[in-house]
């Protein structure tokens, strides 16, 4: 080996193994995410068609949520906050138990018609199995690399779309600060997990938007307006999470009580408005905010019942992620505001979906990229200045209670 070629391997070499070790992670986080990606799909489908066979028992499936996590989880039930420690290296592991447990989980609060997501046991499946592959890897020093790699493929496989994936994970420990050491494998891995989940069949979500993408002094204004709208939204989103949740366990301090207390109210509400209209993820509003007829189809306070559903539902115990309840708020909003300020509806319903989810992580490249993903890169500039609004007047709000801030806004 030449002496330039030993200078470039020296300097380049384990970067380039861990982007080669970022493929397999990947491809098995993907895997994982397409089978708990496809069961949850069947079963929110088998809940809908049957909502009072599976919501009235709500109860008793979150004491049996509840119930596991006690008896087998030791402290896998602090789900996002135990991988934010091990990320900021206050924690050295993650026990792979909690996949199973939270992917279990996770399907009881669906089926039985709780109002929540799936990106966060995504993150926390694919954070788990990396950080454990990566302990077993004779690696110098790889820091939080490989937990942030794991973060990434979990996001990609869930959602298809591995730019957004990759730099969510980059910027969601710290606001305001870049993990560029994992940017390499981070992306081979969100490649490779994407990859891999859209082979197993696990669709992607998409818009093609037919709207002028043009952005006159008007269309800037009104921008600015929506990314204040949708920012104060996702921040108050994360504030209520937050104070619901401490509220829940400083009133009713037996895990199991309290989901279950909690799980008999929300049974009675899921059934009343509607039948199950907000339970579960809430893709049914995303759909609707994209159908022809979303002015017609949304009704204004959809917007403002997932969000206190889903505020009530983890508070609760219910297992499950945020994002996906969030796009369905940011969606179904920007129908109403995209109505009322005379904006093209499905434009406006994009921009919420991106920004509300944005504001409430408190981050900004990875809305702005799930954006142009989801909808198109010609409206790269719209999402941009939306999210960037939105993230800045989120008041330092985010639904990972451990986050960092590397600088107050």
């Amino acid at each position: 080996m030449s002496d330039r070629l030993r200078r470039v391997w020296v300097s380049y070499g384990g970067l380039i193994l861990l982007g080669a070790v970022g493929v397999p992670i990947g491809m098995a986080v993907g895997g994982i995410d397409a089978v708990f990606g496809r069961v949850l799909i069947a079963i929110g489908d088998l809940r809908d068609a049957h909502p009072f066979w599976f919501i009235p028992f709500l109860a008793a499936a979150g004491a049996l949520i509840a119930w596991s996590y006690l008896r087998f989880g030791k402290n896998t039930g602090r789900g996002m906050s135990l991988v934010f420690d091990v990320g900021l290296g206050r924690e050295n592991v993650i026990p792979l138990r909690l996949i199973p447990l939270i992917m279990g989980g996770t399907w009881l609060t669906h089926l039985f018609g709780g109002s929540a997501g799936r990106e966060g046991v995504a993150v926390q499946i694919g954070a788990t199995l990396s950080h454990w592959i990566g302990s077993k890897l004779p690696f110098k020093h790889p820091g939080n690399t490989f937990l942030l790699v794991g973060m990434a493929a979990g996001f990609a496989g869930l959602f298809r779309t591995p730019l957004a994936a990759t730099l969510f994970a980059l910027e969601v420990l710290v606001a305001g600060r870049l993990e560029l050491q994992a940017l390499f494998p981070a992306l081979t891995a969100s490649i490779a997990a994407s990859w891999t989940s859209g082979a197993l069949g696990l669709s992607k979500f998409e818009v093609a938007l037919s709207v002028p993408s043009a952005i006159d002094a008007r269309t800037l204004g009104l921008l600015l307006l929506l990314g204040l709208c949708f920012g104060i939204v996702g921040g108050l989103f994360a504030w209520c999470l937050k104070w619901g949740k401490k509220i829940a366990a400083a009133h009713l301090e037996n895990p199991i009580k309290r989901i279950a207390i909690m799980g008999v109210a929300l049974s009675v509400l899921f059934l009343l408005l509607w039948q199950g209209r907000y339970s579960g993820l809430g893709t049914n509003l995303i759909s609707a905010s994209f159908s022809p007829k979303a002015s017609a189809t949304i009704m204004p306070w959809d917007w403002v019942l997932k969000f206190v559903l889903t505020v009530l539902t983890l508070s609760a115990g219910f297992q499950g992620g945020e994002v996906t309840p969030l796009f369905s708020i940011g969606a179904s909003l920007g129908v109403v505001l995209g109505g009322l300020l005379g904006l093209p509806v499905p434009l406006v319903a994009a921009l919420g979906y991106a920004a509300v989810f944005g504001s409430a992580t408190n981050t900004l490249l990875a809305p702005t990229f799930i954006g142009a993903e989801v909808f198109g890169f010609a409206y790269l500039p719209h999402f941009f200045v939306v999210c960037a609004v939105a993230y800045l007047f989120n008041m330092d709000k985010s639904i990972y209670t451990l986050q960092e801030v590397a600088y107050h806004k």
